[in-house]
């Protein structure tokens, strides 16, 4: 009885880490929580370091939580940690910059991964045709803006977009710890949003 009441305490102490409602429910994390699985012990620790990181402040990581769930199309996410960003100063215009920044990834992540499969002269000189003028002058700053654009690189698996997003991250002030920090963070939300 005890380790249940336990894991019922994780699954609580998560949830609220995250801005869930006491009374969602997930049917994987229920699993978990029945079986006493010690998973969602460290799901719960992970989650909890990656929103105290040493070079993001909280602002920032939950907006980069946010473009975690906008990626992977997880509404109750998305409205969850939309509110935790606003408590921390983001405004609707930050909100909406995260939500055009994994679009426009999207769309990147597949053209330039499929130009890095073929090796082609003509798909590699041909122009890309996609228009990106919210990269030119972001509202969240261009180190930012390149952060959150490698995080979604990172998630959506596109190697050419990747490196150049970290050249740029580095590019505009940022540093290779806050570089990491950001994709651990994206990590983490990436397997917590596959539980819910």
């Amino acid at each position: 009885m005890y380790p249940f009441a336990a894991t019922g305490n994780t699954k609580e102490s998560l949830y609220k880490e995250v801005n869930l409602p006491a009374e969602f429910e997930s049917v994987l994390i229920n699993k978990l929580a029945a079986l006493d699985h010690r998973y969602l012990k460290d799901l719960k620790i992970n989650v909890g370091n990656v929103l105290k990181s040493q070079t993001l402040n909280r602002k920032e990581a939950l907006l980069l939580a946010l473009s975690v769930a906008v990626n992977e199309k997880n509404a109750v996410l998305i409205a969850a940690l939309e509110e935790l960003a606003s408590q921390e100063g983001a405004d609707e215009k930050e909100i909406a910059e995260i939500t055009a920044c994994v679009s426009l990834m999207n769309a990147n992540n597949v053209f330039y991964r499929f130009r890095h499969f073929m090796h082609k002269e003509f798909y590699d000189n041909a122009p890309a045709g996609i228009k990106m003028s919210i990269m030119a002058n972001p509202v969240l700053g261009k180190e930012f803006f390149e952060l959150t654009s490698l995080v979604v690189s990172a998630l959506n698996g596109c190697e050419m977009c990747v490196t150049s997003h970290e050249q740029s991250v580095l590019n505009h002030g940022g540093t290779q710890a806050r570089i990491f920090d950001a994709v651990r963070l994206g990590a983490i939300f990436k397997s917590f949003s596959v539980l819910i």
